[in-house]
């Protein structure tokens, strides 16, 4: 993790054996039997910190995980005729959830979609490789990403999201 996250222990009289974790915003909350001592306590909390950790670095691939799952969804989805040369995060799209750009073969992804269901970063993979055959919205590009078949749900998907956090999507489209 970056740094020591805020941690939050409830302790509950209710609860017997079980100790769990989530994270809510920047906090980590880990629930905890009332009845264990201090030191007990803090074992557990390191231990499902490590726990959450491993959890959230499986749902946040690196910028070479990201290539190689697009080249995957290329192969399966597009022929393979849709070869990027970079796929990475960023960090400075906050309006869309990403971009291409055909001329380099270059693909970023918004450091929003970290965290999200891998079936949403394939569909947004598969938006953007699409670009790479067709660069417009029209027809041809939306019969090329119709092709990944969660492609209506994760549309849904972010859609609602945008909706949650009071974010506008683009006019016409949810993902550039």
């Amino acid at each position: 993790m970056t740094g020591a996250p805020d941690v939050e222990v409830r302790r509950s009289k209710r609860r017997r054996r079980t100790v769990s974790a989530y994270r809510d915003g920047d906090r980590v909350v880990v629930m905890i039997p009332a009845t264990l001592s201090r030191a007990e306590e803090a074992k557990w909390v390191e231990t499902m910190l490590a726990r959450l950790e491993r959890s959230e670095q499986r749902r946040r691939p690196s910028d070479d995980d990201l290539l190689q799952r697009a080249l995957t969804l290329s192969d399966r989805y597009l022929g393979g005729m849709a070869t990027p040369q970079s796929v990475r995060w960023v960090d400075n799209q906050h309006s869309r959830w990403g971009s291409c750009t055909p001329g380099d073969r270059s693909i970023r992804l918004s450091h929003r979609l970290r965290g999200m269901p891998a079936w949403v970063v394939d569909y947004v993979l598969v938006h953007e490789l699409a670009h790479l055959l067709e660069p417009g919205h029209g027809p041809h590009f939306w019969a090329w990403v119709d092709r990944y078949p969660q492609a209506e749900r994760a549309k849904g998907y972010l859609m609602g999201w945008s909706a949650a956090s009071n974010l506008d999507p683009p006019p016409g489209d949810v993902i550039d």
